[in-house]
């Protein structure tokens, strides 16, 4: 049992009428959204750094490459971890190392100190999301989950949504330290609020840690997402040694860890999980989402600063709305799935998805700017009706032994999917850009250059209406998920 259900007769504590369930929401989702609010602090940012500390782009992405690595790294030890510590030990931890990395980060006098605190802050927000999940997830029934689901997902969406903007207005006016400075007493009021009020929901049970698996996670993930990471770092894109065989490698050892998973008792990550159809369908709506979202926030900048000639402040804008929708519906998705479940959200959200994709095929040079913020709210808010709803789904079908693993595995595919999506279709863009370049008479001509970069973003948006009636087609298999025990579900099988 629980410390939250001993001696109680409610089975979760958000069912008792006398369970102070609010401060230990408010603990987690004020460090929740400042962890991940910085995740997009620092893009704007970097051009500044480059100046500051006299390094090149390849050498200032690694503020944004080594985040994710570390996070690919660290978020699939997670499951592990929170059986061998409380939740008060996992939060505090969490928060404590992201702090002392933003610390680090303000006070940095050299880059190399300075991509270290960053690191240290990326440690921190990977475990931070999984502590969230399966916090939530231990506190709620099922029929309570998409509410409080959608309220994490509208501080996943609002918090890097604003962060562009907000980092633009401080790093003008105040100077790029200020952009961690103003962090840290946010977090250190959220270690003090949640030393007060947090408590114990998690059940200690110290499985035994198999070494190997960590080994093979660390260069299976990592390898992933720093390999798909690379490609736009070098010319030669995925034929660059670094990149394939960086993902070779990775796909070796990923395969070799699912394998050892399967004979070991205490799995480091359970991928028996994928047994319950419910979550496997769950993950693949999310992949294709994260894919989507993620290609669409790099394609369209790239898009409108090119063809459309737009600024970079005005390209920020055109996306805000949609951003900012994205995280304020979260919350009101996720009670719709509570009051219809998945299948009323899931089917017309995916329909307006393969719409919105198809209309994106359709951009040219003289596109006008409101069919842009259009097509970019109507993605946002499929988005916000998919997402969530598919992960909480997902996640209900599983018994509570698997939460854990279930909100592990999920939570790693957020930034493996986004550095294989931005890759990928970074990739396409200029791989059919430069097949249209090839067949002009000047391929030097901005206007043609133009106009091959416009052929580049309708071949990658007709792929992502491919990925988009994939997700249509799943989600007309998803139904109401009730959770299970893992030995009832394999004696059905």
């Amino acid at each position: 049992m629980t410390e939250v259900t001993n001696n109680k007769k409610y089975e979760y504590l958000a069912d008792d009428p006398n369970g102070k369930v609010m401060p230990i929401m408010i603990s987690l989702i004020i460090g929740a959204f400042f962890a991940i609010l910085n995740e997009t602090l620092l893009n704007i940012a970097l051009t500044t750094l480059m100046k500051e500390f006299s390094i090149s782009v390849s050498t200032v992405q690694w503020m944004a490459t080594g985040f994710m690595l570390v996070m690919g790294i660290v978020i699939p030890m997670s499951a592990v971890l929170l059986q061998w510590f409380t939740t008060r030990q996992m939060f505090m931890g969490t928060m404590i190392a992201f702090t002392i990395g933003t610390i680090i980060c303000a006070a940095a006098p050299t880059f190399p100190v300075l991509l270290a605190g960053r690191f240290l802050q990326a440690a921190g927000t990977g475990l931070l999301i999984p502590i969230i999940f399966n916090t939530f997830l231990l506190l709620f029934p099922p029929r309570r989950r998409g509410a409080v689901m959608g309220i994490v997902g509208l501080v996943i969406m609002f918090a890097p949504s604003i962060g562009p903007t907000l980092s633009g207005v401080i790093v003008e006016h105040l100077g790029w330290r200020y952009l961690f400075i103003t962090v840290i007493p946010f977090a250190l009021f959220s270690i003090i609020f949640a030393n007060k009020y947090l408590i114990n929901v998690s059940e200690v049970t110290k499985p035994k840690i198999d070494i190997l698996s960590i080994v093979y996670s660390t260069i299976g993930f990592g390898g992933i997402v720093f390999g798909f990471s690379s490609v736009g770092n070098n010319e030669a894109g995925f034929l660059a040694p670094v990149v394939y065989i960086s993902i070779i490698v990775a796909i070796i050892s990923l395969v070799l860890f699912s394998f050892r998973q399967l004979k070991l008792e205490e799995p480091l990550l359970d991928i028996r999980v994928f047994k319950f159809p419910m979550y496997t369908l769950g993950v693949v709506m999310f992949v294709i989402i994260i894919m989507a979202m993620f290609a669409s926030e790099i394609i369209l900048p790239i898009y409108m600063q090119g063809p459309l000639a737009l600024a970079a402040a005005t390209a920020g804008i055109v996306l805000l709305p949609g951003s900012l929708l994205n995280g304020l519906l979260s919350p009101v998705m996720g009670g719709l799935f509570d009051k219809f479940g998945p299948r009323w959200l899931m089917i017309p959200a995916t329909a307006l998805l393969c719409g919105t994709m198809f209309m994106m095929t359709r951009l040219d040079m003289d596109t006008p700017l409101w069919i842009i913020v259009v097509s970019y709210i109507l993605l946002m808010i499929s988005v916000s009706a998919i997402m969530m709803p598919a992960e909480t789904n997902g996640l209900n079908q599983l018994p509570k032994h698997l939460y854990p693993h279930g909100t592990a595995i999920m939570t790693t595919l957020q930034p493996v999917a986004g550095a294989i999506g931005v890759s990928a279709f970074i990739s396409i863009m200029n791989a059919r850009q430069s097949s249209v370049l090839e067949k002009v008479p000047n391929p030097t001509d901005p206007l043609a250059v133009n106009q091959a970069m416009v052929a580049g973003v309708e071949l990658v948006y007709l792929i992502a209406f491919g990925f988009a009636i994939v997700a249509l087609i799943v989600s007309l298999f998803v139904y109401r998920a009730e959770p299970k025990q893992l030995e009832e579900f394999l004696e059905e099988e």
